[in-house]
């Protein structure tokens, strides 16, 4: 099982890499210097046959025997064989190595241990240069451990500069951890991403992203906390109010006034909660990508209003252009787009007087997908419209209902679908013309 750490995984790996390489290194440089150990000694075995390659007199024979003992080194052995096959130099008493007929370099069993032996002859002599192979092994030995000294020193040195390279390079990553370790719940500022790895640092730019949706998210739920609170206010006191007067009531005259202000509260209270449910929404969500017909839209929002239309005699419909057969399609959810639509008329019929005229119409300028909304009302005076677009603002004649919400929603739902609201006159009816822009 490998380690969950990414520390752990690098040094692991790192780790690991290093001590095989430094085990095949060392076994290739242990059996090269071994080698190159068992060609030097050869090349010394050589050198010394033929420096005795001049010969020596006849009457050399016994040579050698007067040495002490001690002093006798049976290691390396020099023979030196007349052509007959008379013995008649050895370099240690009793060597008694045997004279072999091959020449060159040769192993032989001799003396309970195997000899290297080289042999040469000259025009009356036969030289022999042995050496013990156990003792050559552990000259050879010893110079192949010195080879892997360096190897043995560096190893570690470069696990600590593994280990510090690994460390200091997830130091920025260790940093971004205890950031997010130390923040309190409510802290959705974003995480500094500076000298993060290439590969950190996508994940840290999507998670500022995400900061910054969970930071849009909560402040519409303070806003919709806050604009509950101080719009309820009202209109609960006011239900209070008309249910007293319920209750107060005397006759079935005064009662029946009396119910139908407690229903009319209701509805208006109803319709003031459902508006702020949607602008919550429509502000914390994000809208789809399907596309949609904007025309199918017009149709179904203008059905929504028509019993409204048609209470106060207004003359509501959809405007028909050159191009009405062309399809103009945006990309977004559907539902939402229907209700700015439906807003959008629902506060031109409410502003507009009784017999009056309100125009939906949907067309294509250039890449543009483009839906208005005009009325014959009393409009909007231009130093007032940036400011109806906020939330519970109206700037509307006396008695027309409404919480202020409307364009509001409108709003919410045109940003997030990139599109933008534009208010103006309208030259053709007199009144307000609103312009929604997509793209």
């Amino acid at each position: 099982m490998l380690p969950r750490s990414l520390r752990m995984r690098l040094l692991v790996f790192l780790l690991a890499a290093i001590v095989l390489a430094g085990a095949v290194q060392g076994a290739l440089a242990y059996r090269g210097a071994l080698d190159e150990a068992d060609a030097l000694f050869d090349y010394h075995m050589q050198q010394t046959a033929l420096a005795l390659r001049s010969g020596l007199p006849v009457d050399a024979q016994g040579l050698g025997r007067g040495l002490d003992p001690e002093d006798e080194n049976h290691e390396f052995i020099v023979q030196v064989w007349t052509n007959e096959g008379l013995r008649i130099f050895e370099s240690a008493v009793g060597a008694a190595l045997p004279q072999i007929a091959v020449l060159g370099f040769a192993n032989v069993q001799a003396r309970g241990g195997t000899y290297r032996v080289f042999s040469m002859q000259t025009r009356s002599q036969v030289i022999q240069v042995a050496q013990n192979m156990a003792a050559r092994r552990d000259m050879a030995r010893s110079l192949a451990l010195r080879t892997l000294a360096p190897l043995a020193i560096m190893a570690p040195l470069l696990v600590l500069a593994v280990w510090w390279g690994v460390s200091r390079s997830l130091a920025p990553v260790e940093r971004v951890r205890r950031q997010l370790a130390q923040r309190q719940a409510d802290d959705l500022s974003p995480v500094s991403d500076a000298q993060l790895p290439d590969e950190v640092q996508p994940l840290v730019s999507e998670l500022n992203l995400l900061f910054e949706r969970v930071q849009r998210a909560f402040d519409a739920q303070e806003h919709f906390v806050a604009d509950a609170a101080h719009e309820l206010r009202s209109p609960l006191a006011a239900l209070r109010l008309q249910l007293q007067g319920l209750q107060r009531a005397g006759d079935d005259a005064a009662r029946a006034v009396a119910i139908e202000r407690l229903s009319a509260g209701i509805d208006r209270a109803t319709r003031l909660v459902e508006q702020l449910l949607t602008l919550a929404r429509q502000e914390a969500s994000t809208a789809t990508t399907e596309p949609v017909d904007l025309h199918a839209v017009a149709q179904l929002a203008l059905a929504d209003v028509a019993p409204a239309a048609q209470a106060r005699s207004m003359d509501v419909g959809l405007l028909h252009s050159d191009a009405a057969n062309v399809p103009v399609t945006v990309r977004g959810d559907a539902e939402a787009l229907r209700m700015l639509a439906r807003n959008l008329l629902d506060n031109a019929i409410k502003y507009t007087l009784p017999g009056g005229r309100v125009d939906l119409r949907v067309r294509r300028e250039g890449d543009a997908a483009v839906l208005t909304v005009e009325d014959s009302g009393p409009g909007i005076a231009p130093e007032h419209r940036e400011r109806v677009m906020q939330r519970f603002v109206r700037e509307t004649s006396e008695g027309a209902p409404g919480s202020g919400l409307g364009l509001a929603i409108v709003q919410a739902i045109a940003q997030g679908h990139g599109a933008t609201v534009q208010l103006s006159a309208s030259p053709r009816l007199g009144g307000l013309l609103v312009t929604v822009r997509f793209g």
